[in-house]
């Protein structure tokens, strides 16, 4: 069972669409049992760091959460999602996230036009099966102001450029968080839902 969790932020409906379109059912809900029993977790999340964790604190599924990742079973973090998964933002405030990963969310630099709208390129920085079929240099569609700053390299996957070089996609062992929207990806967005599903365990 894939489910997709609402943190109250985000279009998830069309992640669920995704799913189906690469020929697997994928249900929404923000009931903690239901992570709990899940055998993959996806977190969207569109908008600020701090409110995403205040609606997962609010509806009991942080630990959840937590639990899921640190038992081995898949997890996949979209935008937001990827971000929660580090030590803490400093958007609007500092907060702390899940700390799986080491790291930090920060803002572009001053002068930088943000947020990044639209399409640019992943540069594959270590093959997983998240990227089965995926070519070096594919481009994705993103929308964000904050990037990741991983502390250790090897959770590092794929580096974007936009203005520096940051995280796009980050994982370890069964985690995985992607900055870009799979979902509105078009042909190769659906190829990372459908790694998700099939080759990630």
């Amino acid at each position: 069972m894939i489910v997709i969790v609402d943190c109250g932020m985000g279009n998830l409906r069309s992640v669920q669409k995704g799913f189906e379109r690469v020929g697997h059912a994928a249900a929404i809900t923000d009931r903690p049992e239901d992570v709990e029993r899940a055998d993959r977790v996806v977190l969207p999340g569109v908008g600020a760091f701090g409110d995403a964790m205040v609606n997962l604190k609010s509806a009991g599924l942080v630990e959840p959460l937590k639990r899921s990742i640190s038992g081995g079973r898949p997890f996949l973090g979209i935008c937001v999602g990827l971000q929660l998964l580090f030590s803490e933002s400093s958007e609007m405030g500092r907060h702390r996230g899940f700390g799986v990963l080491p790291g930090s969310v920060r803002r572009f630099p001053d002068g930088v036009r943000v947020p990044q709208i639209g399409w640019n390129q992943i540069r594959i920085q270590k093959q997983t099966p998240l990227l089965a079929g995926i070519p070096d240099e594919a481009f994705f569609y993103f929308v964000h102001s904050y990037y990741v700053d991983a502390e250790l390299e090897s959770d590092c996957v794929a580096t974007t450029d936009y203005a520096l070089d940051y995280t796009s996609i980050a994982g370890r062992g069964t985690t995985y968080g992607i900055q870009f929207h799979p979902e509105k990806s078009q042909d190769l967005g659906l190829r990372i839902l459908k790694n998700f599903a099939e080759r990630v365990c």
